[in-house]
């Protein structure tokens, strides 16, 4: 008797989760609605990943420079920022070797800038950058310049492909990496195909590898959805701004077999605008996203597989889409007790 009650106490602590929740806020503009303020507070103690700036290549200067810089239309003063920087492939493809060490200065300059002119105290600095084989060497040597100019804790995004073949994409010099659980599959024409934001059958061929990654992981999970907008058999576009209930609107759209994998598809039945999109007759949209359902599954599949980690940080991407989904502060608790 007294070895059962043993037994339950130790599974119980076992099970107690310790992560943390948190929110991306991915827009060029901060503004919280009053929703969202409240989701934030409720579900994850006011943690949010900001992004702070782009650095993509400008084809004019033939330099890699800042782009789509944040700024501030309300107080951040109530929350706990993580600043972010996302840095594109070709930025790092372009530069030459001599100019990664500069690039690097100036990133962290503007970041630093940034959080002083808005009251902004930080402990952690995440880098997103979905870099190559060809460019892993500037990329990672961007990551130690960064790192001699800011002492901060720094966290690069890792994804899945990066997961599975780090012999190959190698593993960035950070003290923190952060999984990115979802974009498993190209955004294509076809209706008979899993869903590309999310599915357990695409995540099985990379999760393997988990266990055995050389850096502690957090996770962010997707908390989005998009519309995507076929024309002849090619896609023309994605929308994260168009939801299912306009696409179920029988004024505008009818329902179509999108095969057995059940990502729902529409036809327009006329030519229109739909939030300043021009939807053409015969149009298909196809729409797949992310629920309460799939969002915790995804956090089980993965976080079996994850190398024990005390407080590790759940982010959700990102904050202005969860309502359109809708998940609520109890279901976001109750995905991140999975971790």
């Amino acid at each position: 008797m007294l070895y059962c009650v043993l037994l339950i106490l130790v599974s119980s602590c076992k099970d107690r989760s310790t992560a943390h929740t948190a929110f991306y806020f991915w827009k060029t503009v901060f503004q919280l609605k009053p929703g969202e303020k409240e989701l934030l507070r409720s579900a994850a103690n006011n943690r949010l990943y900001l992004r702070f700036f782009d650095i993509v290549w400008n084809k004019q200067e033939l330099q890699a420079l800042p782009n789509g810089v944040i700024a501030f239309k309300e107080s951040v003063s109530a929350l706990s920022i993580t600043p972010v920087i996302y840095i594109t492939n070709q930025s790092l493809q372009q530069t030459a070797p001599s100019g990664i060490d500069s690039l690097a200065f100036k990133a962290n300059r503007l970041l630093v800038r940034l959080a002083a002119e808005n009251g902004i105290v930080y402990k952690d600095i995440q880098i997103d950058c979905d870099w190559s084989v060809s460019t892993k060497t500037r990329y990672f040597a961007f990551l130690r310049a960064f790192k001699r100019y800011n002492r901060k804790k720094l966290e690069a995004t890792i994804r899945l492909h990066q997961v599975k073949y780090p012999e190959r994409t190698g593993v960035p010099p950070v003290d923190k990496g952060l999984l990115m659980f979802y974009n498993m599959g190209k955004i294509s024409a076809a209706l008979n195909v899993r869903n590309s934001i999310y599915n357990p059958e695409d995540a099985a061929a990379y999760i393997a590898a988990l266990p055995h990654y050389h850096l502690p992981l957090d996770v962010a999970l997707p908390a989005f959805s998009w519309a995507i907008q076929i024309r002849a058999d090619k896609v023309v576009q994605s929308y994260a701004k168009i939801s299912l209930a306009e696409l179920s609107n029988p004024q505008n759209f009818e329902q179509i077999s999108s095969g057995s994998l059940s990502v729902p598809a529409f036809t327009a039945l006329k030519s229109f605008y739909l939030k300043g999109v021009y939807v053409k007759t015969g149009d298909v949209f196809k729409f797949e996203g992310t629920d309460h359902e799939i969002l915790a599954a995804a956090a089980k599949q993965v976080s079996a597989y994850l190398a024990p980690l005390n407080n590790r940080t759940v982010i959700y991407y990102e904050i202005s889409s969860v309502n359109l989904l809708p998940l609520y502060a109890k279901d976001i608790k109750e995905i991140s007790a999975h971790f």
